[in-house]
């Protein structure tokens, strides 16, 4: 083998430069199965919706359960901040562009009330759904027995980078085998983009691996840390990981691609790419019942003087029942995303999500522009 040069750069792909290559059977897409399974609990459809305060509270989190899917409450924003959410996320929505990146840094700097930990979680437990709560590594100890007690049934742990071996000289980082040991619902974790870092996270006993670094449309980590990995690549390298850990253990773990979806054709590359399942923000922010107002903001980053996500202006454009199973008002692919996914499946002849794993891709940058020069014209597809 030559030499490689100094630091050669591997290529990597985003959604918009590959393509899905219709199999050479198919299927009534009616008759394909979808379900995400996670340890003992088991999902209608394979998406989760982000952990962002613009995205879910309490009632797009049981509204999110109830179609199927799984909406995942941050214990690390709003609504545990504040005792009435609704007015500072108002307030959000209403700040005048050139003031929001401070205003976020001052709301998200307000301590976090463990009372309202408690009461976020037995109201959407009382609508009988699952419920599932986000908090990142450095607050993972003190809360995760709270969410325990109050009945959380599947516990996140989610920061920008998360690996399973973290250095610091001021505190132990997060052990996740002890963890698990600390609370026995499921545990998944995030966010990773490498075969090696998702191998060592599922090495340590968690159930599923969230997949993606900066790339959602409210997040600020690629331009502000220059960090991040195409979600295609990302996805391939960590299903590589979760298909030799399973080898290796017998034991399998889903992989969630999360972030940078725009539309059904993100979501089924993704599902063909290596993805069990993908968790969404942005597109739900738009839903009727989303809490941000039409708009959405990233998640907080912990350093007080950076950027603390920026807000960006989705508008509201159907109900979150409609986004997720249509009929569809619009032509951008942005509603009826379970019908999207069904009829890929469909096309390519794959009867569940783990035949889609085997579905080809190609490299094809030109795929959403090819013959689409009169929709371009007129502002997009």
């Amino acid at each position: 083998m030559a030499k490689p040069k100094f630091r050669e750069l591997r290529r990597s792909y985003g959604f918009d430069e590959v393509a899905i290559v219709p199999g050479d059977v198919t299927v009534n897409p009616e008759q394909t199965d979808i379900e995400l399974k996670i340890e003992g609990f088991t999902f209608k459809i394979p998406i989760l919706a982000s952990a962002m305060d613009a995205v879910i509270d309490v009632r797009t989190a049981t509204l999110m359960s109830q179609l199927g899917g799984l909406g995942v409450l941050n214990l690390e924003g709003v609504q545990t901040r504040y005792d009435d959410p609704a007015e500072v996320l108002a307030e959000i929505a209403r700040a005048p562009a050139a003031r929001v990146t401070t205003l976020l840094q001052k709301v998200y700097s307000a301590p976090i009330k463990e009372n309202l930990i408690g009461e976020r979680i037995k109201a959407i437990r009382k609508s009988k759904v699952t419920c599932a709560v986000s908090v990142t590594p450095a607050n993972t100890k003190r809360l995760a027995p709270l969410t325990a007690e109050a009945g959380a049934d599947i516990l996140v742990v989610q920061s920008t980078v998360t690996t399973a071996r973290h250095t610091s000289k001021s505190y132990e980082g997060l052990i996740f085998p002890k963890l698990r040991k600390l609370v026995s619902m499921p545990v998944i974790v995030g966010n990773c983009v490498s075969y090696n870092a998702c191998l060592e996270i599922m090495r340590t006993g968690i159930s599923a691996v969230l997949v993606g670094v900066g790339p959602g449309a409210a997040c600020t980590t690629r331009q502000v840390l220059g960090v991040g990995v195409p979600q295609v690549t990302a996805t391939m390298d960590c299903a590589l990981a979760r298909d030799d850990y399973f080898r290796e253990s017998g034991r399998y773990v889903p992989i969630i691609t999360d972030g940078g979806f725009r539309n059904g054709g993100d979501i089924c590359k993704a599902i063909a790419a290596g993805a069990d399942a993908v968790m969404i923000g942005s597109v739900f922010a738009q839903a009727e019942e989303a809490p941000g107002h039409g708009y959405h903001w990233g998640m907080s980053h912990p350093h007080p003087a950076l950027p603390r996500g920026t807000r960006i202006k989705v508008g509201t454009t159907a109900p979150l029942k409609q986004i997720l199973f249509g009929p569809t008002s619009v032509t951008d692919g942005s509603q009826n995303l379970v019908g999207a996914l069904r009829t890929a499946l469909g096309v390519c002849g794959a009867l569940n999500i783990e035949e889609m794993h085997k579905a080809e891709i190609i490299i094809a940058p030109a795929i959403t522009t090819e013959g689409k020069s009169w929709q371009m014209a007129q502002g997009g597809p």
